[in-house]
């Protein structure tokens, strides 16, 4: 059995397999090839701190990531996400691999996004939107950068320091708010710890994508009524409907999940729609990730 640390795990995951091994991997799970319970979550201290166990069976390989959520550690210098990932063989239940898992977490949550943004984005989009200036909107921008170009970014930030700081290293161009992040765009990712709505359904252009991957509690929620009025996609049904404040609090019906498109199951919406990615997150994720990991240091 092999330990993997935060830089070893970062160094072999690429984004392009990354990408392809989450569309792979939801698609057997909506076939229901994949055995996966809704994660439990424990809550140490509401609003500040939680416990995350997430088991799955994905072929021969088997997995759980423990993950903490504390939201109390925002701007103190520490994650709000940490993990681990436990990786089994299936045939034998003989260990093969821990490993970090938050760079695990970062990077899959990401290649989910674009994934269903290479699906139902269009080609020639230009502008992506990013609410949130952290972990998750730095990935999304290399993960959706690797699906789609965009000749324009914009961040937002609620702390208007740090979405100026993340534009001066990305590239980006900061928004005074909201609503002049999300005017006009083709992509939009909401990705906070966002109690109310951040974004209003008002502000989306006719045929937007939206990846919103944030405030994954069944009281928080990112995106106000309009917003969840578009066509909805989650990655599980089962898991929406107990942890997506979004979903939940908007009683938003559900036209598919992503892995019904990715394996055919259900037509993709009407290139002309506002589409809405609710993500929560699943364990299938996490272990086709590590799995790539540890092939990837198998073959070193």
């Amino acid at each position: 059995m092999i330990y993997l640390d935060e830089d070893s795990v970062r160094a072999r995951l690429r984004w392009d397999e990354l990408i392809d091994a989450m569309e792979s991997a939801l698609a057997d799970f909506s076939r229901g090839a994949v055995l996966q319970p809704v994660r439990t979550v424990l809550t140490i201290e509401e609003r500040r701190r939680y416990l995350g166990v997430m088991p799955a069976v994905v072929g021969d390989v088997m997995g759980v990531k423990f993950v903490t959520f504390y939201p109390v550690n925002a701007g103190t210098g520490r994650h709000t996400h940490n993990a681990t990932i436990v990786l089994h063989r299936t045939a034998t239940g003989l260990p093969l691999a821990v490993m970090d898992g938050r760079v695990i977490t970062e990077m899959r949550t990401a290649a989910v996004s674009a994934a269903i943004t290479r699906r139902l984005a269009p080609k020639d989009c230009g502008v992506l939107a990013l609410l949130g200036s952290g972990v998750q909107a730095r990935a999304h921008l290399e993960a959706l950068s690797a699906v789609r170009k965009f000749s324009e970014v914009r961040v937002w930030s609620r702390t208007a320091a740090h979405a100026q700081r993340f534009a001066r290293e990305h590239g980006a161009t900061a928004a005074d708010s909201a609503e002049s992040a999300v005017r006009g765009a083709d992509v939009v990712v909401t990705a906070t710890a966002a109690r109310e709505p951040i974004l209003e359904g008002a502000w989306l252009k006719p045929g937007a994508h939206v990846n919103a991957v944030g405030s994954s509690r069944p009281d928080w929620r990112e995106l106000d009524d309009a917003a969840m009025a578009n066509v909805v996609l989650v990655d599980s049904r089962e898991a929406a409907a107990v942890e997506a404040g979004d979903v939940m609090i908007a009683e938003a019906p559900i036209y598919a999940e992503i892995g019904e498109i990715f394996a055919g199951v259900k037509p993709s919406p009407q290139p002309s729609a506002t589409t809405v990615f609710k993500s929560v997150g699943l364990a299938v994720e996490d272990v086709a990730a590590a799995r790539l990991v540890a092939e990837a240091e198998r073959e070193r």
